[in-house]
């Protein structure tokens, strides 16, 4: 029996060639890059190449900065924790990924920031116009995810970037679903964005935050001074070339690979409708990402339904792979209007490289043989 893995938007596996670029660096070009040594200027000049590298793929000037991290949520927690001051001001959206809700909520418990939890419309979209509303004397910093985790909404990142640079305030985006997207910082307009290797093709472990020339950030693990003094503690080098090999390739073939995801999540979408009563597509109907579809089915429990589909090889997902240890429903569909009994009912298919139209058509029937069975408990 085939596996069929539908849940690129929580792990992706690593690519061959991304392996290939980090196999040296794991026992043989082994030395700290802190290390004045050969061994040690190796490895140094590697994390400067793969540090270059994604720079250039973003269009940044030389004069940016790009601080590598273990994760995208130590790279969120960075942006947040530090750049934000006493009395600061802060707006982003309910439907955040956690990393941003509950750093947000973190310097809200402190007393140090005030938040504004923007609400989204049914479709998970931001009005770039409530955002301005709710700008204050004290608002510092404006966060949005570019692709929402969940459901696949893509945010006007372009348009409230304008915003950001007509009030002169900072402007991160969690780019963490959007690595095949344009990351063209330039057309963007961001100060400070965020990637992690897991979602692209790449390592486990690995981050980034992409900071404009200009912007001050305050370190939150202090150590031998590496990353600009921002981010202390030996670099994985390994984890760093993995990351710049698989953003390049992901980079280089997004216009081809979107094509084909737009392709299969029609198909995916088409046969879902088709073939199964009783469903609502969540998420924007064209502003959204190709790899990301979230679908509710009435009169099922979400959970069983993914249960029953791995017994068959099917991996899914009912929700963000960072919330699977939460009682309570996803944030995201409520926040766009479900019940909670309808985001209980609620499963999210990602694709990616290894998906074909075979596993759609395996996908579907599966699931309405498994939801006309739960229907009928």
């Amino acid at each position: 029996m085939k596996k069929i893995y539908l849940d690129y938007a929580a792990a992706t596996p690593v690519r061959k060639e991304v392996v290939k670029a980090m196999q040296p660096f794991f026992s043989e070009r082994f030395g700290n890059p802190s290390s004045t040594h050969g061994m040690g200027v190796e490895t140094k000049e590697a994390v400067e190449r793969a540090r270059a590298m994604i720079k250039s793929l973003l269009h940044a000037n030389k004069s940016d900065t790009i601080i590598f991290t273990a994760s995208g949520t130590e790279s969120i927690n960075l942006a947040i924790l530090g750049v934000v001051k006493e009395g600061d001001h802060i707006i982003t959206t309910k439907i955040e990924h956690k990393a941003v809700l509950e750093t947000c909520r973190y310097v809200e418990k402190k007393g140090q920031c005030t938040v504004t939890y923007l609400a989204v419309d049914k479709s998970g979209m931001v009005n770039p116009q409530d955002m301005e509303e709710a700008l204050t004397p004290k608002t510092r910093l404006i966060i949005i995810q570019y692709v929402n985790n969940e459901i696949g909404t893509v945010q006007p990142i372009k348009e409230i970037s304008k915003i950001a640079r007509k009030h002169n305030l900072l402007f991160h985006v969690d780019a963490c679903q959007a690595g095949f997207l344009d990351l063209n910082i330039q057309k963007l307009g961001v100060d400070l964005l965020t990637l992690n290797g897991s979602k692209i093709y790449g390592p486990k472990g690995i981050g980034m935050l992409y900071v404009r020339e200009g912007v001050e950030v305050q370190p939150l693990i202090h150590g031998g001074g590496q990353e600009f003094g921002v981010r202390g503690g030996t670099e994985n080098v390994p984890g760093i070339v993995g990351f710049a090999k698989a953003l390049e390739l992901v980079q280089k073939e997004n216009e081809k690979e979107n094509k084909r995801l737009t392709l299969l999540q029609k198909k995916l979408i088409f046969e879902i409708r088709r073939s199964i009563p009783g469903k609502k597509i969540n998420g924007h109907p064209t502003k959204h990402a190709p790899h990301i579809t979230n679908v509710t089915f009435q009169g099922i429990d979400g959970e069983s339904l993914m249960k029953h589909l791995s017994e068959y090889g099917i991996y899914v997902s009912t929700g963000s792979a960072c919330t699977m240890y939460d009682v309570d429903v996803s944030h995201v569909l409520t926040a766009i209007g479900l019940s909670k009994k309808e985001a209980r009912g609620s499963i999210r298919f990602s694709l990616g490289r290894e998906t074909t139209q075979k596993d759609i058509d395996v996908v579907v029937r599966k699931v309405k043989e498994i939801v006309v069975v739960l229907r009928t408990l």
